[in-house]
């Protein structure tokens, strides 16, 4: 078995959304319907967040579809799952979520050896100006890419 990551899903929006700024590997407490769906890659993180109660964190709103094959024991979907995470680190993130502006979210799903794991990032909310302005960083940086491909 390979060591490498094979990223199942990506969160896009979260990049434009937020400044990321720590991040972090958890694992994701499943089901056997929800890991054969995720190898199957399908999943969604579009709508995702992390949230803690006392002393564990938690992923709410992450959807993973019902695994074709599966038998009346089949998963809910939007499920809360538990996360793995070390007792520091989510002490961590709960001291920093309790400032003004901070959130938990997930950025990408990945398998790494055989087992699902979460990057979550702890991020700050952009206001409108800063969305704009990434925009424009971003067109600017495409335009000089072009100007200098096409010049050789």
């Amino acid at each position: 078995m390979s060591t490498g990551k094979k990223v199942i899903v990506y969160n896009r929006k979260a990049s434009h959304e937020y400044f990321l700024e720590d991040r972090f590997e958890a694992g994701i407490e499943l089901v056997g319907t929800e890991i054969k769906s995720i190898r199957k890659g399908h999943a969604q993180l579009k709508d995702a967040y992390i949230s803690f109660v006392g002393n564990e964190a938690f992923i709410k709103e992450m959807h993973i579809p019902e695994y074709e094959f599966g038998n009346r024991f089949n998963h809910d979907e939007t499920r809360i799952r538990k996360l793995l995470l070390h007792k520091s680190e989510i002490l961590k993130l709960q001291q920093k979520v309790k400032l003004k502006g901070y959130t938990v979210i997930p950025i990408s799903l990945y398998l790494e050896r055989g087992k699902a794991k979460l990057e979550i990032a702890l991020a700050k909310g952009k206001d409108l100006h800063d969305k704009r302005n990434a925009e424009k960083e971003k067109d600017a940086k495409r335009e000089i890419e072009k100007a200098l491909k096409n010049q050789y």
